[in-house]
């Protein structure tokens, strides 16, 4: 598991903030927008979300393939690096499936209009993706993955589940019938924005009460401004709870 991103729809340092997270010069406390990698058993490579940091991102963290990407929701910060994975067209000859809940798709649809229309001259300037609606648990190579139905604001998106772990990012209410789907969870990546509260995304203290509930072995937080300071945050969280920072890496079991 490879963390690319764990900052906010701005990213940190903000433009034009002069605050001590956006100044800090702990390499943790620099946050590209959310977005993670999964590398299964088998070698497939699924990319979790294309953000407008995508290439810098990849070059980042040497991410030389993308087998499949899944899509939490269509907000920019999430999907705006689209364009980039024309990249891993033509390294790897081939096109990516991308899968995401109906309005998702239908957003991709609608904003990479060129994509997918069939009088666009086609070549290596043109992303070559296919577009898969998640109804229930998906393949991707030897992997299981489960769509979690989360709540950003009024807005229901997608966090996913693959084995013991789970990422939950861009959500403030879990629904009462997702709470199963993450009985058994070791390993949760979750949102947790700021201590103050906020209308479409977790608090601090609101994330520690999920973490309480579900009882994983490990947590950490993700999709953070620029209010939470890494090593002084992490200093004040329980054990076994930590805030993710661009570059994470760890074990997951599938």
């Amino acid at each position: 598991m490879l963390v690319l991103g764990t900052g906010t729809s701005h990213g940190v340092p903000m433009i034009g903030c002069r605050c001590g997270t956006c100044t800090s010069t702990d390499p943790r406390d620099s946050r590209s927008r959310a977005s993670i990698l999964i590398r299964t058993a088998d070698g497939t490579s699924v990319l979790v979300d294309t953000t407008p940091d995508l290439r810098s991102q990849a070059l980042a963290h040497d991410v030389c393939r993308v087998d499949a990407i899944l899509y939490t929701h269509s907000h920019a910060d999430h999907v705006m690096g689209l364009d980039d994975v024309r990249r891993f067209n033509v390294l790897q000859k081939s096109a990516i499936p991308c899968y995401g809940d109906e309005r998702t798709l239908r957003d991709l649809r609608r904003i990479y209009s060129y994509i997918f229309d069939p009088d666009t001259p086609r070549g290596g300037g043109i992303p070559q993706v296919v577009l898969v609606r998640v109804v229930g648990d998906f393949c991707v190579g030897s992997a299981i993955f489960m769509p979690i139905p989360l709540m950003h604001g009024s807005r229901s998106i997608l966090g996913y589940r693959v084995g013991s772990f789970a990422y939950l990012t861009d959500c403030s209410e879990i629904p009462a019938s997702s709470w199963p789907l993450l009985d058994g969870v070791r390993t949760l990546v979750l949102d947790a924005l700021r201590y103050r509260p906020h209308p479409t995304h977790l608090s601090v203290d609101q994330a520690l009460a999920i973490v309480e509930r579900v009882a994983p072995e490990r947590a950490y937080f993700t999709h953070m401004c620029h209010d939470l300071p890494h090593a002084a945050t992490c200093a004040r969280l329980p054990a076994g709870v930590e805030l993710a920072y661009d570059g994470l890496t760890f074990e997951i079991a599938l």
